[in-house]
């Protein structure tokens, strides 16, 4: 049932969130915008809820589960409020500026161009395929138009994870039975447990959704014969194969849909396929090092400015509660003046963070920055590795030197557990037969090796075209943009 709207233009929430205006409303939440007053000129999203009292928690588990997500096409979370003696409670969020795809279908009279159809269908199962992967799976279980934000460029966000589970493989089926109904699965009214595969059905009834103007979600007869006329009818078996009752008739996975629509004459791989963009939100690199003295703070700042001058905006944050080394830079770049209270200083447009904590991630991750690199040290606690397996591109340092060599292996046998197809490996001044003898023991050809930079702050041409390599799919190739700041020197 519809709750009142507790808060109105004006309001202040946690005495820092401004309500500007309702956003919208659905059954089970209403949705503002505000202004951070901490944050002049930032706009969040703020979504409230009412919980059944006594409190069961399950805004906080949305809060928890979209916390531990990282994808440029699902939103961040800022903050958090608990359930007040109302059971209100709020969620305060990333503010994605455009359209619902359902506000989006209208403005269009119903009829999506083609092009962007497909397109819409490849950018979901982009963000479905991380989803799945992830350990244990996580389960979108309400893909509905009114879910999916279209931006003005057209990318896709996923938005409102209330209902959201991971999969749990040993339940036989569902507690709760929640959807839209026309979008979901059947086995999301009680015929078994959702888990991919719901999704994909999901997926299918939006496409057919879009495919005949809004008149059908579900496969049934003269079904076809509604689907407009200038949808391609080999887009048709794909939508019917999404939409099988029986789980098993279906694609099992993302990327099994993704190769077959890519199959098709006429469907190719967009700009975001080939190469990961930045206006879906802040790309995370974090850095550890597979023993002490590594070399990872001067790994994270070189990469920092190396995309500085590529002319994104970027943080490099200091995640190691007992180091000294940003301190010693700010020193230096102060000229031995005396460093004030604040955990935050810039060089040559880098922005510095001091020892930081989560919380701080989370602040940054909802700003404007378009690249945080973190430094986590070479020390393998919990928090860190957390933010490591996290990071959109998580990289080792390690040593080339052949007797050292084994500390790397060591690294990657303790968290075998962990899935590393996004892993790259690093070694400071290693030979190339060491970087090829790495690479034949770890079975992996993303082992870089990192020529002679005496100065992380300052471009070295060797060490420019290794980044270039490495970071290529994170980034747009832009022209550098020049410097007005002083180079620092700085010696550790």
């Amino acid at each position: 049932m519809r709750h009142p709207a507790r808060l109105e233009r004006g309001s202040l929430l946690g005495e820092r969130y401004r309500i500007l205006s309702v956003l919208g409303s659905g059954g089970m939440s209403h949705v503002y915008e505000a202004e951070d007053l901490k944050l002049p000129g930032k706009i969040w999203a703020v979504k409230e809820s009412v919980m059944k009292m006594p409190y069961e928690g399950s805004m906080e588990r949305e809060a928890a589960l979209l916390t531990s997500l990282r994808h440029p096409r699902l939103p961040q979370i800022i903050d958090f409020f608990v359930p007040d003696e109302d059971g209100y409670t709020y969620l305060v969020m990333e503010y994605i500026e455009g359209l619902t795809l359902s506000d989006y279908f209208k403005q269009c009279l119903g009829k999506i161009p083609v092009e962007q159809l497909v397109e819409f269908v490849l950018q979901l199962l982009e963000v479905l395929s991380y989803l799945h992967n992830l350990d244990p799976p996580v389960i979108y279980r309400d893909l509905k138009p009114s879910n999916i934000m279209i931006t003005p460029e057209h990318e896709v966000r996923l938005i409102d994870f209330g209902i959201a589970r991971s999969y749990k493989i040993q339940h036989a089926q569902d507690t709760v039975k929640l959807g839209t109904a026309g979008f979901a699965a059947p086995e999301q009214y009680g015929s078994g447990q959702t888990d991919a595969r719901s999704d994909l059905y999901g997926l299918g009834a939006l496409m057919l959704y879009l495919m005949t103007s809004g008149a059908y979600t579900e496969w049934i007869q003269g079904v076809e014969s509604s689907i407009r006329g200038d949808v391609p009818r080999s887009y048709i078996p794909v939508a019917r194969r999404l939409l099988r009752y029986d789980a098993n008739e279906r694609f099992q996975t993302a990327d099994e849909v993704r190769k077959e629509l890519l199959r098709i004459p006429g469907v190719m791989l967009s700009h975001s396929d080939h190469q990961m963009t930045l206006g879906g939100g802040t790309r995370v690199i974090a850095l550890t090092g597979a023993s002490a003295g590594a070399g990872v703070t001067h790994t994270a700042i070189a990469i920092s400015h190396y995309l500085e001058r590529r002319n994104f905006k970027v943080a490099v944050i200091e995640m190691s509660p007992r180091s000294q080394s940003f301190t010693r830079i700010q020193q230096i770049a102060l000229g031995g003046k005396p460093v004030a209270s604040s955990r935050q200083f810039a060089v040559d447009g880098v922005h510095y963070w001091k020892q930081s904590g989560r919380a701080d991630i989370l602040s940054l991750l909802g700003g404007s920055y378009q690249f945080i690199v973190m430094d986590l040290g070479s020390g393998q606690d919990q928090n860190r590795i957390e933010e490591f397996l996290r990071a959109d591109l998580p990289i080792v340092i390690g040593s080339g030197a052949e007797w050292k060599q084994a500390e790397i292996s060591s690294f990657v046998r303790t968290h075998h557990r962990y899935p590393r197809e996004k892993w790259i490996y690093c070694l400071p001044l290693a030979a190339a037969d060491a970087v090829d003898r790495v690479r034949r023991t770890l079975n992996t050809s993303r082992v870089y090796g990192l020529p002679l930079q005496l100065d992380p702050f300052d471009k070295e041409p060797h060490m420019d075209k290794v980044f270039s390599h490495m970071l290529g799919h994170l980034i747009a190739r832009q022209p550098p943009k020049r410097s007005f700041f002083s180079r620092k020197k700085v010696y550790e």
